[in-house]
């Protein structure tokens, strides 16, 4: 089972549920043990299959570190923060933690998306 553990320790998860957003990305930043990378890719690919098919789960990508460097990215785009909400407390979502290994340790964290004039819509 992968260990969570905040991004941002002044703003953890928890606090973040509490709010109300749309739309919203979850960044979910994964370190593990070299060893362990093909157990990983297999819970995550169980777990994306899952997630995709809640309502409000717009899109989901993974990302790997360059090198050797055993650290993986998740990008998941979601209609809003109540749709995330309320799937990743369904039963069937929480017990497949527990195929993660180990040696996992997740730092998930909530973004919106900035419009910054010039350079990128909101």
């Amino acid at each position: 089972m992968s260990r969570l553990e905040p991004l941002d320790e002044r703003y953890p998860m928890q606090r973040q549920l509490g709010l109300e957003a749309a739309p919203v990305v979850l960044i979910n930043l994964f370190t593990l043990e070299a060893a362990e990378e093909a157990q990983f890719l297999d819970a995550w690919r169980s777990d994306a299959a899952f997630m995709t098919q809640q309502p409000g789960c717009i899109s989901t990508q993974l990302h790997r570190a360059l090198g050797d460097s055993p650290m993986f990215l998740n990008y998941a785009v979601w209609g809003s923060l109540e749709a995330f909400r309320a799937a990743r407390i369904r039963p069937d979502f929480v017990t497949k933690r527990l195929a993660y290994p180990a040696s996992a340790v997740a730092r998930p964290h909530l973004f919106q998306k900035l419009a910054v004039p010039g350079i990128c819509d909101a």
